[in-house]
This record gives structure tokens, sequence and C-alpha cells, in this order.
């Protein structure tokens, strides 16, 4: 699977916190510690960010954060399960769709190799 440059520059960086980090630790740390790589690329990104529903014409403050929105183009769901289900890639389609951003990244940190952890998602 073809990734564009940004996704690549941020699956770099996953992957370089989940060779330092292994599996088996809380979302919140492989959150943090991948803010810290990206900030370190020089990537820009904003931690838990409010995304409001529109619902007729009004934003409504229902609570949904993004994990990592990447440079305002790519949206990251960071995971720590024993397997990334499909409620888990409903909910970043949703998140992808009510943001109006069509890339998300849902990244599973609870598996031996990364690469096995990431799924694309593109609208």
């Amino acid at each position: 699977m073809e990734f564009d440059e940004l996704s690549n520059r941020v699956i770099g960086c996953a992957i370089e916190v989940h060779r330092v980090l292994g599996p088996g630790l809380l979302e919140s740390t492989y959150e943090q510690c991948l803010a810290y790589e990206l900030g370190q690329a020089g990537i820009g990104f904003k931690l838990q960010h409010p995304l409001p529903v529109q619902y007729k014409g009004v934003n409504l403050d229902c609570g949904y954060r993004v994990d990592v929105l990447v440079q305002g183009e790519l949206i990251l769901e960071l995971k720590s399960a024993d397997a990334i289900l499909g409620i888990h890639q409903a909910q970043l389609l949703t998140y992808m769709k009510l943001a109006a951003i069509k890339t998300g990244l849902l990244i599973n940190f609870n598996v031996l190799k990364l690469k096995d952890g990431i799924k694309r998602c593109v609208l």
C-alpha cells in the first residue's frame, strides 16, 4: 500500500516510539511519546483536538476529541488494544467525516510489529 509523504513521516515517528517502548503500555503514553517524535521531526500537530458535531447548522460540543490532528490534514486514532476492531475503524471514519479530513491512520501500538497495527483510511 502506498502512503503519502506526510503519512510516511508520521508512521516513521510511530515506529520509533514502538521500537523504544514496545507493546503493552497505555494509549496515553504512546500519544505523548508520539507527540515528542512529531515535534522532533518538525511535523505540526495538535493533541486531543476538539471535534464538534454539526447538527442543523449548529456546532455542538459532544466531547469528541481527535487523538492527534497532524498539520490539519491527517487524523491519527491511537490504540493499545488486543486487535483493531471494526468499531475502531468506524470511529476514525466518523471523525474524518466530521472534520472534513480525507486521510486517517489507525495505529495500534499493542502489536509485536507496528506495521501489523497500522490501518490507513481514505474518504
